[in-house]
């Protein structure tokens, strides 16, 4: 049986700049940063929360052939390899710290909806990525 998600994968093109978009401007952590022979197995996560990780994966040996890993390239730079979304407390206030750490790339301003309140931003390779704060729901009155 199935307990939990531990780690989940997004393409990236070079993983020390992923990893300066994820930890430095996005603001997550280093989970794992392990070299084993030619691979670099390297993670972040939400600060505080050891539970799921994001693996930062780069197209190529051993994973893939030369052939496969140029088309991945492809596909990334295209932005069509999917992406994560990721929660706070404060959608708007979060829009103003990534956009003081540098961050340009914002797909949607901060928007309400009926949900909540979200926005977009894509990281350096084009892969999307959505923040949601969700919206407050009223504790149930019992008489």
């Amino acid at each position: 049986m199935i307990t939990k998600l531990n780690v989940t994968s997004v393409w990236v093109l070079d993983k020390d700049e992923a990893l300066d978009f994820y930890v430095n401007k996005l603001g997550l952590e280093v989970g794992q940063d392990i070299k084993q022979g030619t691979y670099r197995w390297l993670t972040v996560r939400v600060p505080g929360d050891p539970g799921i990780e994001i693996s930062l994966e780069e197209p190529g040996p051993p994973v893939q052939d030369e052939a496969t890993a140029a088309q991945l390239r492809e596909l990334i730079t295209k932005g069509a390899m999917g992406g994560v979304v990721f929660r706070t407390d404060d959608v708007r206030g979060l829009y103003e710290t990534l956009k003081a750490r540098g961050v340009t790339d914002f797909t949607q301003e901060p928007t309400d909806h009926f949900y909540g309140a979200d926005m977009g931003v894509r990281d350096p390779f084009g892969n999307a990525i959505r923040i949601l704060q969700p919206k407050k729901v009223a504790d149930k009155v019992t008489a």
